[in-house]
């Protein structure tokens, strides 16, 4: 099932939120009104704002701030953030698992992003402990972020897989909400790649494999097999598709968008489920009709010791280095995103989830280059606040000019 519908109910109501003299993408300045972990009006900048609150509500000064849809996060390794800097292997005990996948959580949360899908090993010598950790940090962080699991078995075919297979199913008892993997990896990848289908048919899960995708049979194949599987199937990093022939390249694609899958990229680098670096051709997917997605991957993990896990400068650098637009850049982190994680869409109108990023900035593009201080909003209550002051030394050159600034101070 998507990852929405496993996800714990909704918090109590804290009394209402008001947001006021936000931008919109459209050029609007308005005050937004939520509660109940929803958004009860828009309206002109002022009107919202003005007059008696109801009761308990809190008002937030968002003059200078870009409202947009909050971002999700399609693709994190849960079980080896932040495992880059200790010396030495990382500890994978559950304790250790749990302290990391909070904290990269949390991460991830002051960046903008409100649903994170974590990709967790299972099998080997740590058999669900390490989903398990996950599972109990998802638990902690109820009210803050959701955070769901990608349970992901090293091997499932012949012998050597039977084992994997059976703790795969178990992991879906657990409380994993994906089945994936990778099938790169294993020495039948097509095998591996149908027992995860049958697996998800099964217990009725989404499915999220990692994979390459530079053999073009193969992926054609695994379309084929995968088409029309409910509620849904998810490819990424999919690099080597950019390295196919152009003609192979288009006709995978259509392929794909036949089937329904959709592909998350990696505009960031990769990440410890494959073998080569690379971003999949983004707008020749998007041409096709393949829903696209941006993921973090690796969050200073070995695969990417200096990974951010930062939605917006995924989107900054599919508009900056793939020459998509910052509107399109930023749909593949916030509602391409949260459509591949099966979670409700979000627009700042009234009805819709009170999931929401304040960026400073007048403008997407502007806020995609210079995205630093940041507030966020998650089931209608503010949940986390970044906040960057630029000082200058005392001149009048920018006074003169009226030129904005972010802090109110400059250096004596």
């Amino acid at each position: 099932m998507p990852d929405s519908q496993r996800q714990p109910p909704p918090t109590p109501d804290q009394g209402a939120l008001v947001l006021c003299g936000a931008r919109l993408t459209d050029g609007r300045t308005v005050d937004v009104r939520l509660g109940g972990g929803r958004i009860e009006a828009v309206g002109t900048a002022g009107t919202l704002a003005r007059g008696p609150a109801r009761a308990g509500a809190t008002r937030v000064d968002l003059r200078g701030y870009l409202l947009l849809p909050a971002p999700a996060e399609p693709h994190a390794h849960g079980d080896t953030c932040l495992t880059a800097e200790p010396p030495g292997p990382p500890s994978a005990t559950p304790e250790a698992v749990r302290r990391r996948v909070t904290e990269a959580t949390l991460l991830q949360l002051g960046h903008g992003a409100t649903a994170v899908r974590a990709q967790v090993r299972i099998g080997d010598v740590q058999g669900l402990g390490a989903l398990e950790a996950v599972l109990q940090a998802r638990r902690s962080l109820r009210g803050l972020a959701e955070l769901t699991t990608v349970a992901m078995p090293r091997l499932l075919t012949g012998v050597a897989g039977a084992d994997g297979l059976a703790m795969l199913r178990d992991a879906v008892k657990m409380g994993a909400d994906v089945v994936g993997g990778c099938p790169d990896l294993d020495p039948d990848p097509i095998g591996y790649a149908e027992a995860v289908l049958e697996v998800a048919a099964e217990q009725g899960c989404p499915v999220d494999l990692h994979t390459d995708a530079g053999d073009s049979a193969r992926l054609s194949r695994l379309a084929a097999m995968a088409g029309g599987l409910r509620p849904g199937v998810t490819l990424g990093p999919c690099a080597a598709l950019a390295r196919l022939p152009a003609e192979t390249a288009h006709r995978v694609a259509d392929r794909l968008a036949a089937a329904g899958i959709a592909v998350v990229c990696l505009p960031q680098g990769g990440c410890a489920g494959t073998e080569r670096r690379g971003t999949a051709p983004v707008r020749l997917l998007r041409a096709a009709g393949v829903r696209v997605a941006a993921g973090s991957g690796a969050l200073r993990d070995l695969a990417n010791p200096v990974g951010r896990g930062d939605p917006l400068e995924a989107a900054y650098l599919l508009a900056s280095v793939h020459g998509m637009c910052p509107a399109d850049a930023y749909d593949t982190v916030s509602a391409s995103a949260r459509a591949v994680l099966g979670l409700s869409e979000v627009r700042v109108e009234a009805g819709f989830p009170a999931e929401l990023l304040a960026v400073r900035g007048e403008e997407l593009a502007g806020a995609l280059s210079l995205a630093y201080s940041r507030i966020v909003v998650h089931r209608g209550r503010m949940v986390a606040r970044t906040s960057a002051v630029r000082e200058y030394g005392n001149s009048g050159a920018g006074a003169e000019l009226g030129l904005p600034r972010q802090g109110r101070k400059r250096l004596s």
